[in-house]
């Protein structure tokens, strides 16, 4: 990566000189691993900053309601674009490409692109719960259920305090006839969060062969696509929204 290169290639530099000058190597080494430091940290803000400004014009472009179907795919379209021109920044900074395509992904899927959501889901990073469990919903509605268990795996390990990517799971497990699947995947969520009443009340729901609501998880729910929201809901919702934490 660019950036650790470039860092590296300071601190070497001040190393050197301070060597070269007629200092001990041991005393170079000091300044010299200061500057690696404080290059590569800067260098990351550098690179998170021209991030986060992809991202904000990004939600810009899908805030408000869209007058027509054909507006709302235009926006989507152009915040897909948007978010590709962050891929340059992928051979300068650690883990940039995998959250970018992890955006991508989501938009991709929201905007019920499947294939194309699933390319860039498997170059997504692990550490995006949300990505990797609408990876599991994609799954899912492609019948493979090895992968969809394996991408809500990953979702709920980095995700274990979001109870819709456990509900959304579960959900998922019942729809395939596993409920004994979808009563441990609860157990578990329950026991990862034993103050959330929503996980509490949708586990004893099933343990007393009751249907599992999803409503409790609105509006997270409806971005997986799963079942269709009402007309209010379809309609718009303020857009979609895109984050970015940049990770060094």
């Amino acid at each position: 990566m660019y950036n650790l290169l470039i860092a590296l290639g300071a601190g070497l530099a001040i190393t050197l000189g301070i060597k070269f000058a007629g200092f001990n190597i041991w005393a170079a080494l000091v300044p010299g691993t200061l500057a690696f430091l404080g290059s590569y940290i800067w260098l990351g803000r550098r690179i998170g900053q021209k991030l986060q400004a992809i991202m904000a014009a990004v939600q810009r472009e899908l805030q408000g309601q869209p007058t027509s179907q054909k507006e709302a795919q235009a926006r989507l379209e152009r915040a897909v674009k948007m978010l590709e021109s962050g891929l340059v920044y992928d051979k300068w900074q650690f883990l940039v490409g995998a959250e970018v395509h992890s955006q991508i992904g989501m938009l991709k899927y929201m905007s019920k692109d499947l294939e194309g959501a699933q390319g860039h889901f498997a170059r997504s990073s692990a550490r995006n719960y949300l990505a990797k469990a609408m990876e599991g919903a994609l799954f899912f509605q492609k019948k493979d259920s090895a992968a969809m268990k394996k991408s809500f795996e990953a979702a709920v390990v980095s995700g274990k305090k979001e109870s819709v990517v456990w509900a959304v799971y579960a959900w998922c497990l019942l729809q395939n006839k596993d409920k004994d699947g979808a009563l441990k995947v609860l157990g578990r969520a329950v026991e990862a969060n034993p103050s959330d009443e929503k996980l509490k009340s949708s586990l004893s729901a099933l343990q007393n062969d009751k249907k599992l609501k999803m409503k409790p998880y609105e509006p997270m729910w409806w971005q997986f696509g799963l079942e269709t929201p009402p007309p209010q809901i379809m309609g718009g919702g303020g857009g979609r929204r895109v984050q970015f934490n940049p990770r060094r």
